[in-house]
């Protein structure tokens, strides 16, 4: 081996033919590391690894999974406090951020670990006299597993924990951009004791390593989180194949503050989930649909919070906003808030951080004077800027809300319980936040969303063995 951090396939360290660079966001003099790119050779080979691997596996017992998940989320926690400065040099999100997702990542082990005791099944009394039926699950087999960049380490453990959980053997193909928190979670579950071809890593560009994946025959499943058109196009590969698919995609999430809306809570939550993590998740607060009555308020108590928060080094303890991710999503940023001002819209902050280091420092932007259909309130940004709409009453509001081809999360600020009762029903969103920022979900409970955000069974909690098991009905005469 060379000094690269490499790919892990059937139990061992191998090198690729060609290397990414990884550099810290905040600090573009800094590598993190260079890390094995995979070709279409080597992922076949941890594929086969992997369909090897699950005859054994897929039979262990609950408790020999328990224990390998356990030992794993025992270490993820006992090391949240390095990892997470890893993660947040390696993507940018700010150190207390990282760490808290490193924990997240722990307490998903420990929770799947749970659930690998608790893989039940039926007995039903049949229709027919002396026949009795048994309704069990059992894994499906190789899974891929394609991971996005902007939770480097809690997507990809809740993907590898369940599927684990239930028997299935994993090949896991992280984004480019930040291999190294993958590459010590992979580490870390080998060390735990998953055996040889159970988990494998394979790092490196989509268009090799989840081309590979998507296309193989011995793959039975792919679970992705990613972008839309991405997502759909391996959709239609995995339909046209027989694979069974999971997508998360985007989201456009609305907020709606009410005019009887504590504003110090509004406020708060609206600052916590357009601009923390630096606006880049997908539960992210970007259209904020805000009464009348309370509007002119709002906008300014957002404006005076948001001249309080420090954008700088996510190393640095007291950063709020680390940088973007990479001159890509900055760039990106910036032609959307460009847009924005072209098409009417009034921009409050959205200016690079000249005196924050040579990393990609963007400040966060709040866009005042839009309505739903310009394109900041359309298309996903994926970064710190959030656009204000004026609604006349909660009944506009909603319709606001709704009127998006996403349907991630969604949130209320109100201190009615009729208005909140009623927009919990009837926001066509898969989780729904009240008098809570939008983005912040927990790991016992199933995650994702309806029409654009997300296609197939949901992720996380106890629901997520509905991708990763298939029902076996059995019928048995006495």
């Amino acid at each position: 081996m060379s000094n690269t951090f490499a790919n892990f396939i059937d139990g061992e360290w191998v090198d690729g033919p060609d290397v990414s660079v990884n550099i810290n966001p905040s600090n573009l003099d800094d590598v993190v590391g260079e890390f094995a790119r995979a070709d279409a050779e080597q992922v076949e080979r941890a594929i086969r690894a992997a369909a090897d691997a699950f005859p054994s596996w897929s039979v262990s017992t609950p408790q020999q999974r328990f224990d390998v998940l356990d030992r794993a989320g025992s270490a993820l926690l006992a090391r949240k406090e390095d990892l997470g400065r890893l993660l947040a040099r390696e993507e940018g999100k700010t150190v207390a951020e990282g760490i808290g997702e490193v924990g997240r990542a722990g307490q998903i082990f420990k929770f799947f670990a749970g659930e690998a005791l608790r893989i039940g099944g039926e007995i039903v009394p049949s229709v027919r006299p002396g026949m009795t039926v048994e309704v069990t699950r059992e894994p499906l087999g190789v899974i891929g597993l394609i991971t996005p960049w902007n939770f480097p380490v809690a997507i990809p453990a809740w993907k590898i924990a369940p599927a684990l959980a239930y028997g299935n053997c994993v090949v896991l193909k992280p984004a480019d951009l930040v291999p190294a928190s993958a590459w010590e979670l992979v580490k870390i579950i080998a060390e735990a004791g998953a055996p040889r071809g159970v988990v494998n890593l394979v790092m490196g560009r989509g268009a090799v390593v989840g081309e590979a994946l998507v296309s193989s025959p011995l793959v039975d499943a792919i679970s992705f989180t990613g972008s839309v058109a991405t997502g759909r196009a391996i959709a239609a590969r995995c339909v046209e194949s027989g694979k069974k698919i999971q997508l998360e995609m985007g989201g456009k999430n609305p907020m709606v503050v009410l005019d009887d809306a504590d504003l110090d809570v509004a406020v708060e939550a609206c600052i916590n989930g357009s601009f923390f993590s630096t606006g880049q998740r997908c539960t992210a607060s970007s259209r904020l649909i805000v009464t009348e009555g309370i509007h002119d308020r709002f906008v300014e108590a957002m404006k005076a919070r948001m001249s309080t928060l420090k954008v700088g080094d996510a190393l640095v303890p007291d950063t709020h906003i680390g940088p973007v991710v990479d001159a890509k999503q900055l760039q990106q940023d910036e032609d959307y808030i460009r847009i924005a001002r072209e098409q009417g819209g009034e921009v409050f902050g959205g200016g690079r951080v000249q005196n924050a280091g040579k990393g990609y420092f963007l400040a966060p932007a709040l866009i005042t004077g839009t309505d739903n259909s310009m394109r900041i309130n359309r298309e996903e940004v994926f970064g710190p800027v959030a656009s204000v709409v004026k609604a006349k009453d909660y009944d506009e509001a909603l319709v606001l809300a709704n009127d998006t081809e996403f349907g991630l999360s969604a949130g209320i600020c109100t201190t009615s319980l009729r208005h909140a009762t009623h927009f919990k029903r009837h926001v066509r969103a898969g989780m729904v936040m009240v008098n809570t920022a939008t983005a912040g979900v927990d790991y016992h409970v199933p995650f994702g969303g309806r029409k654009g955000s997300s296609y197939g069974p949901r992720e996380q909690g106890s629901y997520a063995r509905e991708f990763y098991t298939v029902v076996k009905t059995a019928y048995v005469a006495a």
